[in-house]
């Protein structure tokens, strides 16, 4: 098969274009043919070297994509080959204290996870486990699923589960012209809140008010903290779904209300941040960080996009050999939304 090698870690030249062994399936694994292939940051970040995961080489990245069932391994009882289905990155033991509590997105001991322990989705064929297939309905096409899967559930499960949105609240959404950030400024529309969008740019801005935003703060060019007060009439919003870091973050948990709440997925602007500590207590703050979704709420999000009730921004699809040129734009910043890869 092609497939989008590492052989080792550094800069877009660093991924290689080649044929490679398609996998076979063992007992309780699922080989899925590979018909969009989402393109995320952490992407970039392992084939930097920078992940924080121990990831061996050669590798084939990619933590998010959808395709067909090709082949099915001893024991597996849940698919068959010709379903169209949509991977979930982690691989989870199923019986761990999160995971016998509904929280697979947090399992203690995980079976692998897709694109960074496991080849990835990289490739025109990826071997997975059984228990990280989400059936995609009917009406939904795979490069929607590819490009709204994982970023779109992450913003639900920041939003929804932890940030339990609703109508009439302020939501400041920071990165806005990122996969995570424009998800979440539809999922906050659909829930009927007035949302704020921040970004690094004057362009990304407009971008995020034609997706629902009411206002838009440039973070390159202004106090985050005095324009989402002056925004709120003072108030602050009531809750910051952040994915940034660094000065960013700071000057969210700043602004955000009396009782609000700060969601945290990200941190490439700065991974340690001073905090007034006195102020987040007084003020009654929820500070919380989140980490992937769960198998429901993935279940959730994709029959909304399936139903057209969220879209994911597509900002351009390339095919599979074209995967350095999305690293490059990955790594200058330079998109809004999501990029897919069509083997």
């Amino acid at each position: 098969m092609k497939a989008v090698i590492i052989r080792e870690t550094g800069g877009p030249d660093k991924l290689l274009y080649e044929e490679v062994d398609t996998p076979s399936p063992g007992p309780g694994e699922v080989l899925v043919r590979i018909r969009a292939a989402g393109v995320n940051h952490l992407d970039h970040d392992i084939r930097e070297g920078i992940a924080g995961f121990p990831t061996p080489v050669p590798h084939v990245p990619g933590i998010e994509g959808a395709g067909e069932v090709a082949e099915i391994g001893a024991g597996v009882t849940s698919v068959k080959a010709g379903d169209r289905v949509s991977i979930s990155i982690i691989a989870a033991c199923g019986t761990c204290r999160l995971c016998r509590t509904g929280r697979e997105n947090l399992c203690e001991n995980p079976n692998g996870a897709l694109g960074l322990f496991m080849w990835g989705t990289y490739a025109e064929y990826v071997c997975v486990k059984e228990n990280q297939l989400v059936a995609m309905p009917d009406a939904l096409d795979f490069e929607t699923a590819a490009a709204g899967h994982l970023c779109f559930a992450t913003a639900w499960h920041m939003a929804v589960t932890l940030g339990n949105i609703h109508a009439g609240q302020d939501v400041l959404v920071n990165a806005a012209g990122s996969g995570v950030g424009s998800s979440a400024i539809q999922i906050a529309k659909l829930h009927g809140a007035n949302i704020i969008a921040s970004a690094g740019s004057d362009e990304k801005l407009e971008r995020a008010k034609e997706l629902g935003a009411s206002g838009g703060i440039n973070y390159t060019t202004q106090d985050l903290a005095e324009e989402a007060l002056r925004l709120t009439g003072g108030k602050g919003p009531d809750l910051v779904i952040e994915s940034v870091g660094g000065e960013v973050l700071k000057k969210s948990l700043e602004a955000v209300a009396k009782a609000g709440a700060v969601i945290t997925c990200g941190c490439h602007a700065g991974e340690t941040v001073e905090v007034d500590v006195v102020s987040l207590f007084r003020k009654h703050v929820r500070f919380q960080g989140s980490a992937l979704a769960t198998l429901f709420e993935t279940a959730e999000v994709l029959s909304l996009l399936g139903e057209g009730k969220l879209k994911p921004t597509i900002h351009a699809t390339m095919p599979l050999e074209k995967a350095r040129e999305a690293a490059e734009l990955t790594a200058n910043r330079n998109f809004f939304g999501k990029m897919v890869l069509l083997p």
